[in-house]
């Protein structure tokens, strides 16, 4: 278990590119993958959710091959995936399983898929409901990884999502692709809209309107040039930083700006925090642009309704802001990260009361009282094998009055392998 000692750090003036957005990466291999014709993918994320993603699909019959740092998907339409006659595995990856069994759902085989020690304790039942009412039938570990995928002909349904869910919504497009009849999806409220809008891009039958989408069967899709933005959810740790150190501006180019993500920015301009975006354009279907950001007082705000699904993966770090910020922030509506790779709601909170840092515990989220620009206490940090959380109290460290030491970082390496490489760059004075 490898630990790393990240020191504060002030007077920031620097320009960072994060790598490739993971939704968009995992959603061009799977897309590609089904779409007829050579993909060809590029700032594709190099980690090991999506690189596992590369394996199950080559593993499936698709031939995916890197030259010149962009990626080749020689894709022959949804009907020429083969079976697997070994478990698929995703490592990490809830997106990857998620989504694969709403693909291996319509095809007349049957397909094993597991992951991790982490993934295996995840609720795979949220998917397995709304497929099995389509006509695809199951065998699963109490509703958990691994699962057995007996794939065969689907009927489109009518189905309301019982919660916000990109995951969820994903695997029933994607096996609504390969239905008999129209599917129709209520959302109760808008999650990320990635796979809708890569599909439209493919040229794929979706259409949406007020929560609305709606995909009708028949129309082969055909393979595109993608490029993969600058994943916000990376991007947010160092737009937070620039916010937290003293005399700093920090600019993160190219980053996708799709409105189901840019929670983490609205939330932040709420608690004051200086943001600007600059060179504003769209490719492949999403909006891209640079996010710069400059010391500010923060203060305390309340999150929660519509907002969290805009800003789920985000919460950690936001956490850590507002434990910096002055006042008391309340995050509700946030069961969902009870959920993730750690149970994040109980995670974030141990190591805020390790840094000094007042907090409550909520069922669905919690209440931290900010600091006020207080430095954090030095503290060893439990990363507790979940990448996002080890990120979020590096950015801490950077605010603590010596730093913090941050335990078992190499889980960073399922998302952003080169976070510690920028935060040494941002940090170097």
């Amino acid at each position: 278990m490898k630990k790393m000692h990240v020191g504060p750090a002030k007077n920031c003036r620097k320009t960072v590119t994060v790598q490739g957005d993971k939704s968009i990466s995992h959603r061009a291999i799977i897309i590609g993958s089904m779409a007829k014709g050579t993909t060809i993918v590029s700032n594709f994320l190099e980690a090991e959710d999506t690189l596992n993603t590369i394996k199950v699909y080559r593993e499936l019959g698709v031939k995916i091959e890197k030259t010149k740092n962009k990626y080749y998907i020689y894709g022959r339409g949804a009907g020429s995936l083969r079976q697997s006659h070994e478990a698929l595995y995703v490592g990490n990856s809830g997106t990857n399983i998620r989504l694969t069994m709403g693909v291996l759902s319509a095809k007349n085989f049957t397909s094993v898929i597991t992951g991790d020690g982490q993934i295996v304790k995840r609720p795979m039942g949220r998917v397995i409901e709304p497929l099995t009412l389509m006509g695809a039938k199951f065998e699963s570990n109490q509703g958990k990884a691994p699962v057995t995928i007996l794939g065969g002909t689907l009927k489109g349904i009518e189905y309301k999502l019982p919660m916000a869910s990109a995951q969820v919504k994903s695997a029933v497009l994607l096996a609504a692709l390969g239905a008999r009849g129209k599917t129709t999806i209520k959302e109760p409220i808008v999650s990320r809209d990635h796979t809708e809008r890569m599909l439209k891009y493919f040229g794929a039958p979706i259409t949406q309107s007020k929560g609305v989408i709606t995909v009708k069967p028949g129309k082969e899709m055909k393979a595109k040039p993608v490029f993969v933005p600058g994943d916000i959810s990376s991007a947010a740790y160092f737009i937070i930083a620039g916010l937290m150190m003293k005399n700093s501006v920090i600019r993160v180019k190219n980053v996708g700006l799709n409105p189901t993500r840019t929670g983490i920015i609205e939330v932040m301009k709420k608690m004051g925090g200086r943001i600007k975006i600059s060179g504003l354009k769209v490719k492949n279907n999403e909006p891209v642009g640079d996010v710069i950001s400059s010391t500010s007082r923060l203060k305390g705000v309340t999150i929660g309704g519509a907002m969290i699904p805009k800003l789920i993966d985000e919460i950690p770090v936001i956490a850590v802001a507002a434990a910096f910020a002055a006042g008391k922030t309340v995050i509700r509506d946030a069961k969902e990260l009870r959920y993730k790779e750690t149970d994040r709601i109980e995670t974030v909170i141990k190591n805020l009361r390790r840094i000094g840092v007042k907090v409550e515990e909520l069922p669905d989220g919690m209440v931290i009282h900010g600091n006020g620009g207080v430095p954090f206490k030095y503290a060893d940090i439990d990363s507790f094998s979940d990448h996002r959380i080890a990120m979020a109290f590096s950015v801490a460290a950077l605010s603590g009055e010596n730093g913090l030491l941050i335990k078992d970082v190499e889980c960073v390496n399922t998302s952003f392998p080169d976070f510690f490489d920028i935060m040494k760059k941002i940090s170097v004075k």
